[in-house]
């Protein structure tokens, strides 16, 4: 089954880090990323820019409607996601918490719909 482990940090958080911290973090990601791509559990993953970044679509009375920036003021910002193979949720989860934001965000895990 497909669960994506969804990955909500504090930008805030994230540019207040030292440069060694960030290098440390990052180096954590890309060790997490060669493990779950040599277990087989790995599909797809990938860092989102920031929030500032981002564009928000709506359709109201039939026409296109766009605001700058995400939907919601949030505590947490959604930064990046993995998409990945797992035999069932106790498995997912397990894999999520290897996710190096783990220690200081969210992960939030959602199985993707199987049509």
């Amino acid at each position: 089954m497909r669960y994506m482990l969804l990955i909500y940090d504090r930008e805030a958080d994230w540019a207040n880090l030292s440069p060694e911290k960030r290098r440390e973090v990052m180096a954590g990601y890309r060790a997490f990323t060669g493990e779950i791509r040599q277990s087989g559990h790995y599909r797809a993953g990938d860092q989102l820019t920031p929030v500032a970044m981002a564009t928000t679509v709506r359709i109201r009375d039939g026409r296109r409607v766009t605001t700058d920036g995400p939907f919601a003021e949030t505590r947490e910002q959604l930064g990046g996601y993995y998409l990945v193979n797992a035999k069932d949720l106790d498995e997912a989860t397990k894999i999520a918490a290897k996710i190096p934001s783990a220690s200081i965000g969210t992960i939030e895990v959602r199985p993707v719909m199987n049509y």
